[in-house]
């Protein structure tokens, strides 16, 4: 399939105010051919780019669902295309696969800390490949709250991936943020190790029930007046974690 021909295709496609559309960022143009077509006969627009130049411009503007990224792109890299697209404000909750030939335990690990939603290696399976999207997208559909969350000196704004501390805003990764917006949804409750990590972690994602642990520790860091005495995220010893809303 020819670069005109994928073009086309999504053009066509993206003309249907029912689909959504996914940025396909890949320089292979047979590999951009598949995925496009796949994924537009399942009702998604789609949008090949072949290096990473234009895509945050495009993705602004134009706001794609989704990106697909492969790592090895030219100009910056799918890793550093990762990291700017979760540290613009405009774009930090869209979602991000990773679609990559770099299969190494240490690359995965990477792509899930820097925030990506799932990571799949070449060469793969076109159907699971569909499944995989609609499954990130069914996630990120259940986890949306339309309104801004404010709990005592905390305020958290889902569709902009936000969160101020007295007035503040703090710094965090994506993952951080999906996590306490997962607390704070299930406020009062206690949770374990386990249900955190079903929830907030992708499936593959190479990580231990202890890793939950670290991450509640940068977040006590990040939000709690005195990390040693919480006033907010609460150990449940022996069973997890709850997060105490101020009355």
């Amino acid at each position: 399939m020819s670069t005109t021909d994928i073009n086309i295709r999504s053009s066509d496609v993206q003309t249907k105010m029912s689909q959504r559309l996914i940025f396909v960022v890949e320089d292979d143009a047979d590999i951009a051919g598949l995925i496009c077509y796949r994924l537009n006969n399942s009702g998604y627009a789609t949008r090949w780019i072949a290096n990473s130049r234009s895509v945050i411009e495009e993705a602004e503007r134009d706001h794609p669902i989704l990106f697909l990224l492969d790592i090895m792109i030219p100009s910056n890299d799918g890793i550093e295309l990762c990291r700017y697209i979760r540290g613009n404000k405009n774009l930090s909750g869209t979602r991000i696969i990773f679609l990559t030939a770099r299969a190494s335990e240490s690359d995965r690990i990477k792509g899930f800390e820097l925030g990506a939603d799932d990571y799949i290696t070449k060469p793969f399976s076109p159907m699971e490949l569909v499944a995989r999207v609609r499954a990130v997208l069914r996630r990120a559909s259940h986890a949306e709250l339309p309104e801004i969350l404010n709990l005592g000196e905390i305020e958290i704004n889902p569709s902009s991936m936000i969160l101020k501390v007295r007035g503040r805003t703090v710094p965090m990764t994506a993952r951080e943020f999906r996590l306490i917006h997962y607390l704070v949804c299930h406020r009062a409750r206690v949770l374990t190790r386990d249900q955190l990590l079903d929830a907030v972690w992708p499936a593959g994602c190479f990580v231990t029930p202890r890793s939950v642990d670290v991450y509640m520790r940068r977040l006590r860091e990040k939000i709690e007046p005195d990390p040693e005495n919480p006033f907010y995220l609460k150990t449940v010893r022996g069973i997890g974690y709850r997060f105490d809303a101020p009355r």
